[in-house]
């Protein structure tokens, strides 16, 4: 058999597998298929994927893009062909696990928990179910998930349920482009990241002990620092849809109305759960309450505040996380409310010159970093990425496609002067 033809026949056998072992087995859920699986074989009605899968000819042109099953198949005895229902199916299921890890399958198994679940429990193949499943994406990662939930808060909710929704950016973590390696972070900022891993991960013991104050953090930093895009890729390493609101654009002309969508927002949180709640621009509404301010207005970060009080990751599944560029703007009552502060200052010289690599890597030309790096104090993240756009652009405009470092060197001068810009408007203000 021809290595294309018997990886062909390794693709089409290992779904017959998984979807075989699926259906027999209790103990596996939707997030032991792995993902194509599962996002194939998703019933959005019912937010799940009902058993018994069938592996028919078009199931298998949609998750493999192959055309001619049937004949890649039919050398196999233990698989069936029913030609009425186009349905494949497995006779032998035995003789089926045991021919095909006699194969090279290893890297096979090891990425699916389906697959792992069984030779870990009846087959002689050495492999780790748990390990596995770890590795594999949770069904609240896939797009389908995200909206069929999303569907079915405003089927659900009716008017109120679509108005949920319209104060809020839903994400799928599947559709985050920046991910957590994709990002610079300082030692203190990854060491809170794994913490959530850990405490999500641990969610039942932490209930158990009664530790439910975790899960509550507020990043506080100048623009352009990587907040939002850190608060973003931990959607794709928790494998958590990610709601973002900007308090800004929940504020209503009539105050009133402000405290009722704060609570649409949370309430919104733990219908999605588990999620990340992002809530951006954090001080607009819970800043100093002086008694100067409107007693609509104060009503308002009462209710903010008694809203985070209410929500937990440990009971609802919520993850909480603040952004803030002024720090100075809350109290000390706002500033209580979060189990952890994550600070997000301006990247220094030796993030500086990590961050230019990481930009510049895909992009032809030689560069020195180094160099780079040491121009550019007091830029931000956001502010790097800018220099090297510009540069790109730049040589565009000469139709190349490599750069030098010289292009660079002139994008930073360049953007020099939006840099002093801000820089003395924040000495003026």
């Amino acid at each position: 058999m021809a290595n294309i033809n018997e990886k062909s026949v390794l693709d089409v056998l290992e779904l017959l597998l998984t979807a075989e072992i699926y259906n027999n087995s209790g103990a596996l859920t939707e997030d032991d298929l792995p993902p194509r699986i599962r996002k194939h074989y998703w019933d959005a009605k019912n937010n799940n994927v009902p058993r018994p899968i069938k592996v028919v000819d078009s199931d298998i042109k949609a998750i493999l893009n192959f055309d001619d099953a049937h004949e890649i198949m039919s050398s196999l005895p233990f698989v069936n062909f029913d030609e009425f229902g186009s349905i494949f199916t497995l006779t032998v299921l035995d003789l089926g696990t045991k021919w095909f890890a006699k194969k090279d399958v290893k890297d096979r198994i090891n990425n699916n928990p389906v697959l792992a679940y069984y030779y870990q429990n009846y087959g002689t193949f050495h492999v780790d179910y748990k390990e596995v499943k770890s590795r594999n994406p949770p069904k609240e990662s896939d797009r389908a998930w995200v909206e069929a939930l999303s569907k079915n808060v405003a089927t659900e909710g009716g008017e109120e349920g679509v108005d949920m929704l319209k104060l809020v950016h839903v994400f799928a973590p599947e559709d985050v482009n920046q991910k957590i390696d994709d990002i610079v972070l300082t030692p203190e900022q990854e060491a809170e990241v794994e913490k959530i891993v850990k405490a999500i991960q641990y969610r039942d013991y932490l209930r158990k002990i009664g530790l439910r104050e975790i899960g509550k953090l507020l990043f506080v930093g100048p623009p352009g620092t990587g907040k939002t895009s850190t608060a973003r890729a931990m959607s794709a390493r928790l494998g958590l849809p990610f709601l973002e609101v900007k308090l800004s654009m929940i504020t209503s002309q009539y105050l009133g109305e402000t405290s009722k969508n704060i609570d649409k927002v949370f309430e919104l949180a733990k219908k999605m759960s588990p999620c990340i709640l992002f809530i951006d621009e954090f001080d607009f509404v819970a800043k100093t309450r002086t008694s100067d301010e409107h007693a609509a207005l104060k009503r308002a970060v009462n209710t903010l505040l008694k809203c985070i009080d209410d929500i937990s990751l440990v009971n609802d599944g919520v993850l909480l996380i603040g952004a803030t560029n002024h720090p100075k703007l809350l109290d000390s009552a706002a500033w209580r409310r979060f189990d952890e502060i994550v600070m997000f200052p301006l990247p220094d010289v030796e993030m500086r010159e990590q961050i230019f690599k990481m930009v510049l890597e895909p992009i032809d030309g030689k560069f020195n970093t180094e160099e780079l790096a040491a121009m550019t104090e007091n830029y931000s993240g956001s502010d790097l990425r800018l220099v090297v756009r510009e540069a790109v652009l730049n040589a565009l405009t000469e139709d190349r496609t490599t750069l030098t470092q010289e292009d660079m060197v002139r994008a930073v001068r360049q953007f020099e002067e939006r840099i002093n810009l801000r820089l003395n408007d924040g000495q003026s203000s």
